[in-house]
């Protein structure tokens, strides 16, 4: 593997990494039906701002998500909305283990 070739993986993975964490992954996959205030992810998760923010953080940083500040609010929108396509193609290796499971338990 070359150096450049390294820097393309090593991109990749900051993405999957980010996604990586069962808060993050729920909160992107929220924004894929439009932008959310941070107020509304820590309602939902039943976690103070702090935390919601740290998660929005790191998806901003592997260029996820991007922000927009309205007053004292700041709003989270997917940059990517097709950031999550490959979605379908996990759910579908789980229910593939699912089954192979269920077969070896028969």
């Amino acid at each position: 593997m070359n150096e450049k070739d390294k820097l393309i993986y090593d991109a990749k993975a900051k993405v999957l990494k980010a996604l990586a964490h069962p808060t993050r992954l729920w909160m992107a996959e929220q924004l894929s039906d439009g932008e959310r205030c941070v107020c509304e992810f820590a309602d939902a998760v039943d976690a103070d701002f702090s935390t919601i923010s740290k998660h929005l953080a790191v998806l901003k940083q592997a260029g996820i998500v991007e922000d927009d500040k309205r007053g004292k609010q700041v709003y989270y929108r997917l940059k990517v909305p097709c950031v999550l396509k490959f979605m379908s193609c996990v759910e579908a290796v789980i229910e593939s283990q699912v089954k192979t499971q269920a077969v070896l338990i028969e």
